[in-house]
């Protein structure tokens, strides 16, 4: 066994620590026998946001999810969700992941094997534009997005909302990670509940997921 995985079971090991462009602090750590990748202040793959993500997808049913034709990402970080995707429910459709940071990927790509997935695409873009301007629909849409812990405004204004409403398939998902530690945040994620919830639309939400993340699910009807 790796040495440094050995001894990651009695403490971290830190093996990659830089800045980018876009996020402060990037590192990659040996935690428990596992590579995560963290920012400053909080997981960015493979250690708790994982098991966020995977509560989510569990929520929505691996069996719903492994017959899809086409999954879109919004925040690829690492990839673990992608990981998730691929091992555990063994997709076979199209993966396309937009991420903002081209330095995360290379770090993804080395790291974690991100570039050897043969049905996933990497775009290297603003989330919002790319919403924005694509004429693809998909089955289900995965927002992550985060600059350390903070959530880009964007995210919760009606623009982007729209967008995702309009590039999802008949019957599409959205999986949205959200933080709520504050009141504030709380009172954010009720307004843009409040803001997608339509004749065709339906929310559902699931606070509390190791710690204050808050996973809503979004169902169109259509």
């Amino acid at each position: 066994m790796n040495f440094k995985k050995l001894l990651s079971y009695f403490v971290p090991i830190n093996i990659y620590h830089e800045k980018s462009v876009v996020n402060k602090s990037l590192e990659v750590t040996w935690n428990n026998g596992k590579l995560v990748l963290d920012t400053e202040n909080t997981n960015y793959s493979y250690g708790s946001l994982e098991k966020v993500l995977r509560f989510g997808l569990q929520q929505i049913d691996y069996k719903i999810i492994k017959p899809l034709d086409s999954i879109l990402i919004l925040g690829v970080a690492g990839g673990s969700v992608i990981k998730i995707l691929v091992d555990e429910i063994q997709f076979k459709g199209k993966i396309t992941g937009v991420e903002i940071d081209v330095e995360i990927i290379e770090l993804a790509n080395k790291y974690f094997g991100l570039n050897t997935i043969k049905n996933l695409e990497i775009i290297i873009e603003d989330a919002q534009s790319f919403v924005e301007k694509t004429s693809s629909k998909y089955d289900l849409i995965i927002v992550d997005i985060f600059q350390d812990k903070v959530m880009p405004d964007f995210l919760f204004e009606q623009k982007f909302a729209s967008n995702l409403q309009k590039i999802m398939n008949k019957n599409g998902l959205v999986l949205f990670n959200t933080i709520a530690e504050t009141m504030k945040e709380e009172t954010r994620n009720d307004i843009y509940i409040e803001r997608m919830l339509t004749k065709n639309i339906i929310v559902e939400r699931f606070p509390n997921i190791e710690g204050k993340n808050e996973l809503l699910i979004l169902k169109n009807n259509l």
